[in-house]
């Protein structure tokens, strides 16, 4: 495990396109399917690392908490499955249907999404308003393995409100921490 902080991509920028299959339903999710929506939520997330299983029960509830609201939810595994083969396609059916996970999660074999996001780390969290123009990237809370903090999704929670509302977010964002994206060789 190496400890990564996110990127801290610049605030405004347009969020990358994509098109993935959903390890679930085998359908293709693209970007543009959350067109219409008042937010969109980009999630890099994986099976094994240790910052995602603390707070991955917290990411399940934030998907209901948020279902049948304007904001559009996807998470994504971009992971080399050869080397770490907990996050194949498998691996993150059998945590999204462990977890009850009501949003799409993709699985980035290319690993070009996650190098077009600039994602860094899992957990890696990326917030964007109606125009797909970057508005939060940062930590889900403050809790992390052993520090005895609460699970809350307190930060990415009051990004998403705001956003929902159509208020802006203060820039003042911390970065999410986490294990580094396993890239292939």
């Amino acid at each position: 495990m190496s400890l990564t902080e996110s990127t801290m991509l610049e605030l405004g920028v347009t969020a990358p396109d994509f098109t993935l299959t959903d390890v679930v339903t085998g359908k293709i999710v693209r970007r543009d399917d959350f067109r219409g929506q008042q937010a969109l939520l980009v999630m890099f997330i994986c099976a094994h690392c240790p910052y995602v299983k603390h707070i991955e029960k917290g990411l399940a509830a934030l998907g209901n908490d948020y279902a049948g609201q304007p904001i559009g939810i996807a998470a994504i595994s971009s992971n080399d499955a050869v080397t770490h083969p907990a996050d194949s396609p498998a691996g993150l059916k059998r945590q999204a249907e462990t977890l009850g996970f009501v949003f799409p999660y993709l699985y980035d074999e290319t690993q070009a999404v996650a190098r077009a996001y600039k994602a860094a780390c899992t957990p890696d969290f990326f917030l964007f308003d109606a125009g797909f123009r970057l508005v939060y990237r940062g930590q889900f809370d403050r809790s992390r393995p052993g520090n005895g903090i609460p699970v809350t999704g307190e930060d990415l929670r009051a990004a998403i409100d705001l956003a929902l509302a159509g208020k802006p977010i203060p820039a003042d964002q911390h970065s999410s921490i986490g294990c580094n994206i396993k890239w292939k060789a």
